[in-house]
């Protein structure tokens, strides 16, 4: 199912951003399903995520695979400083939705992008916080109204937002349907 997912949000990407050829930064990677989904298309792929645990897994999926084109780094840009390399694309698959301060993430996209990137966010919808439950403290989704102007006020211009996806939830995780959206914006 996320694997399906994946493949679903690296299309609707793929579907209203330049892809082929770019340098492509995917934060908050997990185990690196949307990025290795952009992979074929991507120059370069660098799959970023602050923990060591599911970049262990993109480092065996990088030797099982025998990719040559991706790379794994652990930041969290929270707290640690900006890679120097600049990208043409910086992305994210349910990643948002775990960030305190999505302005300031927002703003440091903003910065990792070449003049003319593009940023590509696939997150959920607000929703009444059962998708995590009580125990995960995150954004219970995000609104679109207020993402698009965070977007703004980071520097981004286009803003364009539509639906991209529902996740369906097992009957013993709680059930429920918890529509998500994709975000596109470039700079200028």
């Amino acid at each position: 199912m996320k694997l399906e997912r994946a493949l679903v949000a690296g299309r609707a990407i793929a579907g209203v951003v330049p892809v082929g050829g770019q340098r492509i930064f995917d934060y908050g990677c997990g185990t690196g399903l949307l990025g290795f989904a952009l992979q074929p298309q991507a120059a370069h792929v660098t799959l970023a995520d602050a923990s060591d645990g599911m970049l262990g897994v993109v480092r065996e999926k990088i030797l099982a695979s025998g990719v040559t084109n991706v790379t794994p780094l652990r930041i969290d840009l929270q707290v640690d400083p900006l890679p120097k390399a600049r990208f043409g694309l910086v992305c994210s698959l349910l990643a948002l939705h775990h960030v305190p301060d999505t302005l300031d993430l927002l703003r440091k996209f903003h910065i990792l992008l070449e003049p003319g990137g593009w940023v590509a966010l696939l997150d959920l919808d607000r929703e009444d916080g059962s998708f995590h439950g009580p125990e995960i403290e995150v954004h219970r989704g995000l609104d679109r109204r207020v993402l698009q102007a965070e977007l703004e006020l980071a520097g981004f211009s286009g803003v364009a937002l539509s639906d991209a996806f529902e996740i369906q939830r097992e009957p013993e995780r709680g059930g429920g349907r918890y529509p998500g959206f994709l975000a596109v914006a470039r700079k200028d």
